[in-house]
């Protein structure tokens, strides 16, 4: 049910992105892609860290 919530929030987040980039104009495209590509940036940095905790636990072992 947690995931489930989670994917609602992101939605809506999303929606409200692309309502703001049609309202903004010609600039909406720009600060979609600006937070998209911030969201990204985001989760890879985060899968980086979990892979390299991984790896470092695997070490350990």
């Amino acid at each position: 049910m947690k995931t489930f919530r989670l994917f609602v929030i992101f939605m809506v987040v999303a929606v409200l992105a692309i309502f703001i980039g049609v309202v903004i104009g010609n600039y909406g495209a720009w600060y979609f892609s600006w937070l998209i590509g911030t969201a990204m940036i985001v989760l890879f940095a985060a899968a980086g860290g979990v892979l390299y905790d991984a790896q470092e636990n695997e070490k350990k072992t």
